[in-house]
Protein backbone atom coordinates (compact mmCIF):
# COMPACT_ATOMS: atom_id res chain seq x y z
CA UNK A 1 0.00 0.00 0.00
CA UNK A 2 2.75 1.93 -0.23
CA UNK A 3 1.31 3.93 -3.26
CA UNK A 4 -1.89 4.79 -1.06
CA UNK A 5 0.16 5.64 1.97
CA UNK A 6 2.28 8.31 -0.16
CA UNK A 7 -0.58 9.40 -2.15
CA UNK A 8 -2.94 9.82 0.34
CA UNK A 9 -1.13 10.68 3.59
CA UNK A 10 -3.71 11.87 5.62
CA UNK A 11 -5.68 8.16 5.30
CA UNK A 12 -6.35 6.50 8.26
CA UNK A 13 -4.58 3.31 8.93
CA UNK A 14 -7.82 1.90 9.01
CA UNK A 15 -8.39 2.56 5.22
CA UNK A 16 -4.65 1.16 5.04
CA UNK A 17 -5.47 -2.03 6.62
CA UNK A 18 -8.93 -2.43 5.07
CA UNK A 19 -7.23 -2.03 1.38
CA UNK A 20 -4.50 -4.69 2.54
CA UNK A 21 -7.06 -6.98 2.99
CA UNK A 22 -8.68 -6.32 -0.42
CA UNK A 23 -7.96 -3.59 -3.03
CA UNK A 24 -10.53 -1.95 -4.32
CA UNK A 25 -12.43 -3.76 -7.17
CA UNK A 26 -14.39 -1.12 -9.04
CA UNK A 27 -17.71 -2.10 -11.35
CA UNK A 28 -17.43 0.73 -14.27
CA UNK A 29 -15.01 2.37 -16.07
CA UNK A 30 -15.45 3.92 -19.40
CA UNK A 31 -11.45 4.02 -20.61
CA UNK A 32 -11.89 2.04 -23.47
CA UNK A 33 -14.15 4.71 -25.14
CA UNK A 34 -12.26 7.27 -23.84
CA UNK A 35 -8.94 6.32 -25.76
CA UNK A 36 -10.96 5.54 -28.76
CA UNK A 37 -12.48 9.31 -28.94
CA UNK A 38 -9.33 11.08 -27.99
CA UNK A 39 -6.15 8.79 -28.89
CA UNK A 40 -7.65 6.43 -31.35
CA UNK A 41 -7.80 3.31 -30.03
CA UNK A 42 -4.34 3.28 -29.04
CA UNK A 43 -2.78 1.89 -24.89
CA UNK A 44 0.41 4.47 -25.46
CA UNK A 45 0.88 6.68 -22.38
CA UNK A 46 -0.65 4.50 -19.91
CA UNK A 47 2.00 3.73 -17.71
CA UNK A 48 2.13 7.57 -16.82
CA UNK A 49 0.07 10.02 -16.24
CA UNK A 50 -2.50 11.25 -18.76
CA UNK A 51 -3.56 14.58 -18.62
CA UNK A 52 -7.49 15.06 -19.49
CA UNK A 53 -8.58 11.65 -18.20
CA UNK A 54 -9.58 9.84 -14.72
CA UNK A 55 -7.21 6.86 -15.26
CA UNK A 56 -4.18 5.84 -15.48
CA UNK A 57 -1.87 3.11 -14.25
CA UNK A 58 -0.05 5.38 -11.61
CA UNK A 59 -3.72 7.00 -10.29
CA UNK A 60 -5.25 3.33 -10.25
CA UNK A 61 -2.37 2.25 -7.57
CA UNK A 62 -2.61 5.24 -5.81
CA UNK A 63 -6.06 4.56 -5.39
CA UNK A 64 -5.90 1.17 -4.11
CA UNK A 65 -7.31 -0.08 -7.27
CA UNK A 66 -6.85 -4.10 -7.29
CA UNK A 67 -9.19 -4.92 -10.07
CA UNK A 68 -11.06 -3.37 -12.88
CA UNK A 69 -13.91 -4.04 -14.84
CA UNK A 70 -13.61 -1.94 -18.21
CA UNK A 71 -16.67 -0.87 -19.89
CA UNK A 72 -16.86 -1.71 -23.20
CA UNK A 73 -19.72 0.69 -24.26
CA UNK A 74 -20.85 1.80 -27.39
CA UNK A 75 -23.51 4.43 -28.22
CA UNK A 76 -27.15 3.72 -28.61
CA UNK A 77 -26.94 5.83 -31.92
CA UNK A 78 -24.19 2.63 -33.25
CA UNK A 79 -27.12 0.18 -34.15
CA UNK A 80 -27.08 -3.44 -35.66
CA UNK A 81 -23.72 -4.83 -36.79
CA UNK A 82 -21.60 -1.31 -36.65
CA UNK A 83 -22.54 -1.67 -32.87
CA UNK A 84 -21.07 -5.32 -32.78
CA UNK A 85 -18.19 -4.06 -34.66
CA UNK A 86 -17.56 -1.05 -31.95
CA UNK A 87 -17.77 -3.55 -29.10
CA UNK A 88 -15.36 -6.03 -30.51
CA UNK A 89 -12.65 -2.96 -31.23
CA UNK A 90 -13.63 -2.37 -27.20
CA UNK A 91 -13.35 -5.42 -26.49
CA UNK A 92 -9.65 -5.99 -28.05
CA UNK A 93 -8.76 -2.25 -26.46
CA UNK A 94 -8.83 -4.23 -23.08
CA UNK A 95 -6.77 -7.51 -24.62
CA UNK A 96 -4.43 -4.97 -25.83
CA UNK A 97 -4.42 -2.88 -22.56
CA UNK A 98 -3.06 -6.31 -20.40
CA UNK A 99 -0.70 -7.25 -23.50
CA UNK A 100 1.07 -3.85 -23.86
CA UNK A 101 1.29 -2.83 -19.86
CA UNK A 102 2.12 -6.20 -18.67
CA UNK A 103 4.01 -4.64 -15.66
CA UNK A 104 0.39 -2.88 -14.45
CA UNK A 105 -2.73 -5.10 -15.84
CA UNK A 106 -3.44 -8.38 -16.13
CA UNK A 107 -6.41 -9.85 -17.90
CA UNK A 108 -8.97 -11.42 -15.60
CA UNK A 109 -12.40 -13.81 -16.01
CA UNK A 110 -12.67 -15.00 -12.33
CA UNK A 111 -12.64 -14.03 -8.97
CA UNK A 112 -9.44 -16.34 -8.91
CA UNK A 113 -7.64 -14.64 -11.38
CA UNK A 114 -8.72 -11.43 -9.30
CA UNK A 115 -6.86 -12.47 -6.43
CA UNK A 116 -3.82 -13.75 -8.26
CA UNK A 117 -3.41 -10.25 -10.15
CA UNK A 118 -3.72 -8.53 -6.27
CA UNK A 119 -0.80 -10.82 -5.14
CA UNK A 120 1.12 -9.91 -8.48
CA UNK A 121 0.42 -6.46 -7.57
CA UNK A 122 -0.77 -6.05 -11.20
CA UNK A 123 -4.82 -4.80 -11.84
CA UNK A 124 -6.83 -7.52 -12.85
CA UNK A 125 -8.83 -6.22 -15.83
CA UNK A 126 -12.20 -7.77 -16.46
CA UNK A 127 -14.83 -6.57 -18.65
CA UNK A 128 -18.32 -5.53 -18.94
CA UNK A 129 -20.48 -4.75 -22.08
CA UNK A 130 -22.51 -1.66 -21.61
CA UNK A 131 -26.02 -1.91 -23.48
CA UNK A 132 -27.30 -4.88 -24.90
CA UNK A 133 -28.28 -3.05 -28.16
CA UNK A 134 -24.37 -4.08 -28.39
CA UNK A 135 -25.59 -7.62 -29.15
CA UNK A 136 -27.59 -6.80 -31.69
CA UNK A 137 -30.83 -9.22 -30.63
CA UNK A 138 -28.47 -12.01 -31.29
CA UNK A 139 -28.02 -15.14 -28.72
CA UNK A 140 -25.15 -15.95 -30.55
CA UNK A 141 -23.31 -12.72 -30.20
CA UNK A 142 -23.72 -13.30 -26.24
CA UNK A 143 -22.45 -16.34 -26.37
CA UNK A 144 -19.18 -15.06 -28.51
CA UNK A 145 -18.63 -11.86 -26.30
CA UNK A 146 -18.54 -13.99 -22.87
CA UNK A 147 -15.85 -16.63 -24.83
CA UNK A 148 -14.04 -13.26 -25.34
CA UNK A 149 -14.11 -12.84 -21.53
CA UNK A 150 -17.13 -10.28 -20.94
CA UNK A 151 -18.35 -11.05 -17.33
CA UNK A 152 -21.20 -8.82 -17.42
CA UNK A 153 -23.96 -7.52 -19.80
CA UNK A 154 -25.77 -4.00 -18.87
CA UNK A 155 -29.27 -4.59 -20.34
CA UNK A 156 -30.13 -1.50 -21.71
CA UNK A 157 -28.47 1.82 -21.96
CA UNK A 158 -29.89 5.03 -22.24
CA UNK A 159 -32.82 4.16 -24.78
CA UNK A 160 -34.12 0.60 -24.65
CA UNK A 161 -33.90 -2.32 -26.60
CA UNK A 162 -36.04 -4.46 -28.26
CA UNK A 163 -36.50 -6.73 -25.33
CA UNK A 164 -36.01 -4.32 -22.01
CA UNK A 165 -37.16 -0.82 -21.11
CA UNK A 166 -34.27 1.39 -20.39
CA UNK A 167 -34.45 4.04 -16.76
CA UNK A 168 -34.24 7.12 -19.44
CA UNK A 169 -36.39 6.42 -22.23
CA UNK A 170 -40.41 5.74 -23.11
CA UNK A 171 -40.93 2.32 -21.89
CA UNK A 172 -42.37 -0.30 -23.81
CA UNK A 173 -42.45 -3.62 -22.38
CA UNK A 174 -43.50 -2.71 -19.19
CA UNK A 175 -40.14 -4.11 -17.88
CA UNK A 176 -38.92 -7.03 -20.03
CA UNK A 177 -40.50 -8.58 -23.01
CA UNK A 178 -40.73 -12.58 -23.72
CA UNK A 179 -37.72 -12.41 -24.87
CA UNK A 180 -35.78 -10.59 -22.33
CA UNK A 181 -37.34 -12.94 -19.82
CA UNK A 182 -34.97 -15.56 -22.35
CA UNK A 183 -31.87 -13.58 -22.25
CA UNK A 184 -32.32 -13.37 -18.52
CA UNK A 185 -32.27 -16.78 -18.51
CA UNK A 186 -29.42 -17.63 -21.58
CA UNK A 187 -27.26 -14.91 -19.23
CA UNK A 188 -27.56 -17.12 -15.85
CA UNK A 189 -26.65 -20.27 -18.43
CA UNK A 190 -23.54 -18.37 -19.39
CA UNK A 191 -22.83 -16.84 -16.02
CA UNK A 192 -23.01 -13.80 -17.43
CA UNK A 193 -23.73 -11.25 -14.69
CA UNK A 194 -26.90 -8.89 -14.82
CA UNK A 195 -25.86 -5.77 -14.83
CA UNK A 196 -29.04 -3.93 -14.04
CA UNK A 197 -27.68 0.04 -14.59
CA UNK A 198 -29.54 1.99 -16.69
CA UNK A 199 -32.96 -0.34 -16.65
CA UNK A 200 -36.00 0.67 -15.85
CA UNK A 201 -37.38 -0.44 -12.12
CA UNK A 202 -39.76 -2.33 -13.65
CA UNK A 203 -36.81 -4.10 -15.67
CA UNK A 204 -34.83 -4.31 -12.64
CA UNK A 205 -37.90 -6.09 -10.48
CA UNK A 206 -38.36 -8.73 -13.23
CA UNK A 207 -34.96 -9.23 -13.73
CA UNK A 208 -34.97 -10.37 -10.17
CA UNK A 209 -37.56 -12.25 -10.48
CA UNK A 210 -35.94 -14.51 -13.22
CA UNK A 211 -32.74 -15.07 -12.46
CA UNK A 212 -31.28 -17.85 -10.43
CA UNK A 213 -28.02 -15.46 -9.66
CA UNK A 214 -26.81 -12.91 -8.00
CA UNK A 215 -27.06 -9.42 -9.76
CA UNK A 216 -24.85 -6.07 -10.05
CA UNK A 217 -25.01 -2.82 -10.28
CA UNK A 218 -22.41 -2.05 -11.79
CA UNK A 219 -22.52 1.91 -11.38
CA UNK A 220 -25.57 2.87 -9.95
CA UNK A 221 -26.75 5.11 -6.36
CA UNK A 222 -29.42 5.41 -4.35
CA UNK A 223 -32.74 7.16 -5.48
CA UNK A 224 -34.25 7.68 -1.99
CA UNK A 225 -31.23 10.45 -2.25
CA UNK A 226 -31.21 11.38 -5.64
CA UNK A 227 -34.22 11.08 -7.90
CA UNK A 228 -32.15 10.74 -10.86
CA UNK A 229 -33.71 8.35 -12.86
CA UNK A 230 -30.65 6.49 -13.19
CA UNK A 231 -30.54 5.22 -9.39
CA UNK A 232 -32.05 2.52 -7.76
CA UNK A 233 -35.28 2.47 -5.22
CA UNK A 234 -35.83 1.31 -2.00
CA UNK A 235 -37.80 -1.71 -2.75
CA UNK A 236 -35.41 -3.00 -5.30
CA UNK A 237 -32.36 -2.11 -2.86
CA UNK A 238 -33.98 -4.28 -0.29
CA UNK A 239 -34.52 -7.51 -2.68
CA UNK A 240 -30.47 -8.12 -3.17
CA UNK A 241 -30.02 -9.72 0.18
CA UNK A 242 -32.64 -12.32 -1.03
CA UNK A 243 -31.02 -12.71 -4.31
CA UNK A 244 -26.89 -12.31 -3.09
CA UNK A 245 -26.78 -9.37 -5.33
CA UNK A 246 -24.60 -5.76 -4.73
CA UNK A 247 -25.23 -2.27 -6.05
CA UNK A 248 -21.90 -1.02 -6.65
CA UNK A 249 -22.35 3.22 -5.98
CA UNK A 250 -21.25 4.96 -8.53
CA UNK A 251 -19.86 8.63 -7.93
CA UNK A 252 -21.67 10.97 -10.69
CA UNK A 253 -22.30 14.14 -9.42
CA UNK A 254 -26.04 13.84 -10.80
CA UNK A 255 -26.60 10.69 -9.08
CA UNK A 256 -24.76 11.69 -6.04
CA UNK A 257 -26.58 15.18 -5.61
CA UNK A 258 -30.62 16.06 -5.92
CA UNK A 259 -29.12 19.76 -6.14
CA UNK A 260 -26.84 18.93 -9.37
CA UNK A 261 -29.28 16.20 -10.82
CA UNK A 262 -32.28 19.25 -10.94
CA UNK A 263 -29.67 21.84 -12.57
CA UNK A 264 -28.98 18.82 -15.37
CA UNK A 265 -32.52 18.48 -15.72
CA UNK A 266 -33.53 16.38 -18.58
CA UNK A 267 -31.75 17.86 -20.80
CA UNK A 268 -28.47 15.42 -22.97
CA UNK A 269 -25.98 17.99 -22.41
CA UNK A 270 -25.02 19.30 -19.08
CA UNK A 271 -25.99 23.36 -18.90
CA UNK A 272 -23.25 25.98 -19.41
CA UNK A 273 -21.85 27.69 -16.54
CA UNK A 274 -21.50 26.99 -13.31
CA UNK A 275 -23.99 25.16 -11.09
CA UNK A 276 -23.99 23.27 -7.94
CA UNK A 277 -21.29 20.42 -6.55
CA UNK A 278 -21.52 17.17 -5.39
CA UNK A 279 -19.45 16.56 -2.80
CA UNK A 280 -17.88 13.08 -1.51
CA UNK A 281 -19.75 13.43 1.55
CA UNK A 282 -22.89 12.79 -0.20
CA UNK A 283 -21.23 9.66 -2.02
CA UNK A 284 -20.31 8.55 1.31
CA UNK A 285 -24.32 8.33 2.20
CA UNK A 286 -25.23 6.57 -0.53
CA UNK A 287 -23.00 3.79 0.25
CA UNK A 288 -24.24 3.86 3.71
CA UNK A 289 -27.89 4.08 2.33
CA UNK A 290 -27.07 1.00 0.55
CA UNK A 291 -26.09 -0.62 3.94
CA UNK A 292 -29.24 0.48 5.72
CA UNK A 293 -31.54 -1.04 3.65
CA UNK A 294 -29.82 -4.41 1.98
CA UNK A 295 -26.75 -4.99 4.17
CA UNK A 296 -23.09 -5.06 4.31
CA UNK A 297 -22.86 -7.39 1.82
CA UNK A 298 -24.56 -6.04 -0.64
CA UNK A 299 -22.92 -2.64 -1.58
CA UNK A 300 -19.40 -1.93 -3.44
CA UNK A 301 -18.25 1.20 -5.67
CA UNK A 302 -18.51 1.29 -9.30
CA UNK A 303 -17.20 5.13 -9.90
CA UNK A 304 -18.32 5.58 -13.87
CA UNK A 305 -14.73 7.40 -14.09
CA UNK A 306 -13.74 8.65 -17.91
CA UNK A 307 -17.83 7.53 -19.03
CA UNK A 308 -19.44 11.37 -17.08
CA UNK A 309 -18.87 14.96 -16.88
CA UNK A 310 -18.96 15.48 -13.27
CA UNK A 311 -17.74 14.30 -10.34
CA UNK A 312 -18.19 15.03 -6.59
CA UNK A 313 -15.35 17.25 -5.06
CA UNK A 314 -12.90 15.47 -3.59
CA UNK A 315 -13.34 12.59 -5.94
CA UNK A 316 -12.08 13.46 -9.03
CA UNK A 317 -10.57 10.64 -10.75
CA UNK A 318 -9.73 6.96 -9.56
CA UNK A 319 -7.12 8.01 -7.44
CA UNK A 320 -9.45 9.00 -5.21
CA UNK A 321 -11.28 6.10 -3.85
CA UNK A 322 -8.72 5.83 -0.18
CA UNK A 323 -10.58 9.50 0.64
CA UNK A 324 -14.40 8.04 0.35
CA UNK A 325 -13.02 5.18 2.79
CA UNK A 326 -11.26 7.82 4.89
CA UNK A 327 -14.82 9.08 5.23
CA UNK A 328 -16.34 6.39 6.34
CA UNK A 329 -13.80 5.25 8.12
CA UNK A 330 -14.45 8.35 10.16
CA UNK A 331 -17.87 7.03 10.38
CA UNK A 332 -17.32 4.29 12.20
CA UNK A 333 -16.60 1.58 9.40
CA UNK A 334 -14.32 -1.26 10.62
CA UNK A 335 -11.32 -2.34 8.26
CA UNK A 336 -13.23 -5.52 7.51
CA UNK A 337 -16.45 -3.59 6.77
CA UNK A 338 -14.36 -2.00 4.06
CA UNK A 339 -12.96 -4.27 2.35
CA UNK A 340 -15.87 -5.84 1.96
CA UNK A 341 -17.23 -3.08 0.22
CA UNK A 342 -14.01 -2.12 -1.69
CA UNK A 343 -13.76 -5.69 -3.27
CA UNK A 344 -14.89 -8.58 -1.15
CA UNK A 345 -18.57 -8.25 -1.46
CA UNK A 346 -18.66 -8.32 -6.08
CA UNK A 347 -15.62 -11.29 -5.37
CA UNK A 348 -18.37 -13.23 -3.96
CA UNK A 349 -21.02 -12.28 -6.73
CA UNK A 350 -17.72 -13.45 -9.35
CA UNK A 351 -17.31 -16.81 -7.33
CA UNK A 352 -20.98 -17.55 -7.06
CA UNK A 353 -21.01 -17.52 -11.11
CA UNK A 354 -17.32 -18.41 -12.04
CA UNK A 355 -18.21 -22.12 -12.54
CA UNK A 356 -21.39 -21.20 -15.25
CA UNK A 357 -18.91 -19.14 -16.61
CA UNK A 358 -15.78 -21.27 -17.24
CA UNK A 359 -18.04 -24.29 -18.14
CA UNK A 360 -19.92 -22.18 -20.92
CA UNK A 361 -17.14 -20.92 -22.53
CA UNK A 362 -15.21 -23.99 -22.37
CA UNK A 363 -12.75 -22.67 -19.82
CA UNK A 364 -10.75 -21.05 -22.49
CA UNK A 365 -10.92 -18.17 -25.11
CA UNK A 366 -11.46 -18.88 -29.11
Amino acid sequence: MGDVREAHPEVDDVVVEALGLCGVIDGHNDLPWARRERFGHTTDGLDGDVPGLHTDAPRLAAGGVGGQFWSVYVPVDLEGAAAVQATLEQIDFVHRLTDDHPGHFVFARTAADVVRARAEGRVASLIGAEGAHSINDSPAVLRMFARLGVRYLTLTHVTGTSWADSATDTPVHGGLSARGADYVREMNRLGLLLDLSHVSPDTMRQALDLTTAPVIFSHSSCAALSSHPRNVPDDVIARLPGNGGVQMVSFVAGFVSQEVADWWGTSATMPEGPGPVATLEQAADHVEHVRSVAGLAHVGLGGDYDGAPSFPTGLEDVSTYPRLLGELARRGWTAPELADLAGRNVLRVLEATDEAFLSASGGTFL
